[in-house]
């Protein structure tokens, strides 16, 4: 099994996280996120980057969350680039609500 990149891992623990509209901060994600504490340094930049992602909303310094208006770029992320199965973002991303119309192209 292949170790998921840091944004991966990112991603993952804001979807294990998610509350609607509450942002979680980047200490508190670092400490909740499955990496390796000498890959914090990339998994800040990483933080940065996401903060810019048109799927996720940022709270300056309060912290990111997901954005629910944008849970079909999420998903297409989830697939393509952190290579996790349809399944497991259907069961992870429960409040899409686009599901009847998602195609994975």
């Amino acid at each position: 099994m292949r170790k998921p990149s840091v944004k991966c891992a990112l991603l993952a623990a804001m979807i294990a996280k998610h509350r609607w509209g509450t942002p979680i901060g980047e200490e508190a994600l670092l400490a909740v996120t499955a990496i390796d504490p000498n890959d914090y340094p990339k998994a800040r930049d990483a933080v940065e980057e996401l903060r810019s992602a048109t799927y996720i909303e940022s709270a300056g310094k309060r912290g990111i969350s997901l954005d629910n208006s944008a849970f079909r770029e999420l998903a297409d992320i989830l697939y393509y680039d952190c290579d996790w199965e349809p399944f497991e973002i259907r069961s992870r991303l429960k409040h899409y609500e686009g599901w009847e119309t998602h195609e994975w192209t």
